[in-house]
């Protein structure tokens, strides 16, 4: 195959004079002229070179850090002992402080597709109720949770700080407080609130991680769980210790219980960020890995069809 052309090295005039200069001569004059034009080599762009095997090496130690850090297990963590019960009258779910928009908008598109599969019926009315969790960047907890069959919503946001800082650059400075969040709506007659446990433990995040998950570091990467309920609470904290006394991960579960305040949902273009963004560097390493592992390991829970929240509406 023939090589493209070399390109050629623009010199500066006074580097050539230079070198011309401080060629030696021979005493011919004809050989101190094509000397003095041919002195001035030319040479790769060093700095440039090293410039681009920092930055792969940068970018490969980014990239081997963030998939050796995790602790998540190669099979299902176990199934909590200890979970809520749903008695079988409609479930009075606790309000969940959210600001600025509610995290249920589902619901009524839920019953309006079960009222046209039912020909027009009334359709039964959705138990719901809502689990705040933290596990990173909430852009693969997000997704994670949108593949959950059972799941009506999940809402990327901000949890833990107050409302003047609750904003994607604010929180990213990692001093405001606030964990990057997912508050996920839920009907528990279909998925429990420690199946949901389970799922987060087990492929959302690496609950041994502090201040970190993958390559992000800071205490807005913490994993923790808000919870809204003394149930809630008790389930958790009997599943971590569950966990422990299993001695099924590597390492104590680092994961914070802390009561739920408020959640402040997201700016929009960190809403489906792995499904509208499947060929970004980062989803493709370290989010789309969390889908795969959730499909093989848990294929009861999983759905295949992401539910976003486009297509709700509002949040």
């Amino acid at each position: 195959m023939p090589q493209p052309p070399s390109k050629p090295v623009h010199r500066p005039a006074a580097a050539s004079a230079f070198s011309a200069a401080a060629a030696p001569s021979t005493g011919n004059p004809a050989t101190d002229a094509g000397a003095a034009s041919g002195a001035t080599k030319p040479t790769s762009n060093t700095a440039s070179k090293v410039l681009v095997l920092a930055g792969a090496v940068m970018l490969g130690a980014l990239l081997y850090s963030g998939a050796t850090s995790g602790a998540r297990p190669l099979v299902v963590l176990p199934a909590p002992a200890v979970d809520l019960v749903i008695a079988d009258a409609p479930l009075v779910a606790t309000a969940l402080p959210v600001t600025p928009a509610a995290v249920t908008a589902s619901a009524s598109a839920s019953a309006s597709a079960s009222a046209s599969a039912s020909g027009g019926a009334a359709p039964v009315p959705l138990q719901q109720a809502t689990a705040v969790f933290a596990g990173g960047c909430f852009w693969g907890v997000q997704a994670v949770f949108q593949h959950t069959q059972g799941v009506l919503n999940a809402v990327s946001g901000y949890a833990g700080g107050s409302s003047e800082t609750a904003s994607y650059p604010q929180v990213s400075g990692g001093k405001t407080g606030h964990a990057e969040a997912v508050a996920i709506t839920y009907d528990p007659k279909v998925v429990s609130y420690g199946q949901l446990l389970q799922i987060f433990f087990s492929v959302a995040h690496d609950p041994t991680e502090v201040n970190r998950q993958g390559p992000d570091y800071g205490p807005q990467y913490r994993s923790a769980i808000f919870y809204t309920s003394p149930d809630e609470q008790r389930v958790a904290q009997q599943y971590i210790a569950q966990l422990d006394t299993a001695a099924v991960l590597p390492r104590k579960v680092a994961t914070a219980l802390t009561p739920l305040t408020q959640f402040y949902p997201a700016e929009d273009e960190h809403q489906d960020y792995a499904t509208r963004n499947p060929h970004s560097i980062y989803i493709a390493t370290y989010d789309k890995p969390k889908i795969t592992q959730f499909q093989k390991l848990l294929p009861e829970r999983f759905r295949e069809q992401p539910l976003l929240v486009a297509g709700q509406g509002t949040r």
